[in-house]
């Protein structure tokens, strides 16, 4: 079964050069992309694709490198520009060997532009390849994509370097877990100490929560947040209760601050823009 293409859309408060400088300029687009750690241009001549190398670090020293082009047409005297892209490799460990999609900017009345993207791609590997990328990768892919869009919004809109919005994302993750050790530890408590099997069951359904990567975080912070003044209030001291309240007040600050794959558009609209992939 053919999978559906990756399709992201956002709303960015800026003028169509400097979206299009973010994006086309190698440099610039490497810092808020998480799909690619590094973009090489090679040389071109008037008219041609510009065709470039790319490499994407997976971990543990490893990278997964390849080879592209795009074509830019900036349309005069329209309020629309596109950029498609072609991309392939041979690369042993990518899962990619080849694909196509498009970027395309569109100049809105209230003085946004409508950035896009929709692309398709090949898997190698056969079908161990195909089901690799439709239970992880692709979602992961889709995921890394909608992110590093919201991530150039905030750069552009906010002045906030990505490479910030990745260090206030890695404090957030640690704050999760803090807070999921603390509910497993009182689950496990009331579990076998108490013999509170219920309330135990309850708290270690908590900590589970907190390492969900789920929507809906600002309410368990929200309700953390009043657990914790209503124990500090009621118990002599507070014990734990104060600081674990101001860290979940804390956290949902520094949530609502982080790029986040919701505030994306992932489902295209049925409209003829001349692109099909």
């Amino acid at each position: 079964m053919k999978q559906k293409p990756i399709y992201v859309e956002i709303n960015i408060a800026s003028d169509i050069e400097t979206l299009w400088e973010y994006t086309q300029n190698p440099m610039l687009h490497k810092e808020w992309d998480l799909r690619f750690s590094d973009i090489t241009y090679l040389h071109r001549l008037p008219g041609e694709p510009q065709r470039f190398l790319y490499e994407t670090r997976i971990g543990f020293g490893l990278k997964v490198s390849g080879t592209g082009e795009s074509m830019g047409d900036k349309r005069p005297q329209s309020s629309e520009r596109v950029s498609a892209l072609a991309f392939a490799s041979d690369h042993p460990l990518s899962l990619i060997k080849e694909g196509r999609g498009y970027w395309k900017y569109i100049e809105r009345d209230n003085g946004n532009i409508t950035f896009l993207t929709q692309y398709q791609y090949e898997t190698a590997r056969g079908l161990p390849g195909r089901l690799i990328d439709r239970f992880l990768f692709r979602p992961l892919l889709g995921w890394a994509t909608a992110w590093s869009f919201d991530a150039l919004r905030l750069w552009i809109e906010q002045n906030r370097h990505p490479k910030i919005s990745v260090r206030f994302g890695f404090v957030y993750v640690l704050m999760c877990l803090v807070f999921s050790l603390y509910w497993f530890f009182q689950g496990f408590y009331d579990c076998f100490a108490d013999a509170e099997i219920v309330r135990g069951a309850l708290e270690t359904g908590v900590g589970v929560l907190w390492l969900l990567p789920m929507r809906g975080k600002r309410l368990i912070h929200a309700g953390q947040s009043v657990f914790f003044c209503v124990t500090a209030m009621l118990y002599s001291g507070g014990g734990f209760a104060i600081p674990l309240g101001i860290l979940t007040i804390a956290g949902l600050i520094l949530e609502l601050k982080l790029p986040s794959a919701r505030h994306t558009k992932r489902k295209r609209e049925k409209r003829n823009d001349g692109f099909n992939v």
